[in-house]
């Protein structure tokens, strides 16, 4: 019988249970890191709806100073999207923006308010608006407020 000599001799069951441990505790610190990013892409979203209502009213105010006479609609890109004090009205503004009901819950019942939340968001957070972002008609002479709370997200 020819003898193995150290060179040639693998990994020992006692090695490999000790590296299959070692990773098991590197996977189970890791895991809850990227365990629940579904928080962080409501955010995400959010914020990038926020960032859609500000590009459009911008555009919107930006078309309507330029114009003569005033309009009071504008046509973005087919949709029609009324004036109200020189911006976007809450009522039209999610259209024009491109922030439809297939990813986002638009509540616009009042008149001059408009909250958009995803769809994904929890109903608790769209009732308390924490995970939305709000768009409210322009005074005279002021631009519109937008707010984004992503705290309940």
């Amino acid at each position: 019988m020819k003898k193995i000599s150290p060179q040639q001799a693998g990994f020992t069951l006692i090695e490999l249970i000790v590296v299959i441990v070692i990773l098991g505790i590197l996977a189970a610190t890791a895991l809850p890191r990227f365990a629940d990013l579904g928080g962080d892409a409501r955010a995400a979203s959010v914020n990038a709806a926020r960032g859609s209502l500000a590009a459009t009213s911008a555009m919107v105010h930006g078309t309507f100073l330029v114009k003569t006479p005033a309009p009071t609609t504008v046509n973005l890109e087919g949709t029609s999207v009324s004036i109200v004090n020189g911006y976007p009205s809450a009522a039209t503004v999610a259209g024009g923006a491109g922030i439809s009901s297939v990813d986002y819950d638009i509540d616009n019942t009042t008149s001059t308010i408009a909250k958009i939340s995803p769809k994904s968001a929890s109903a608790a957070a769209k009732t308390a608006g924490t995970c939305s972002v709000v768009y409210t008609d322009a005074a005279v002479g002021a631009a519109p407020n937008i707010a984004a709370d992503t705290s309940g997200c």
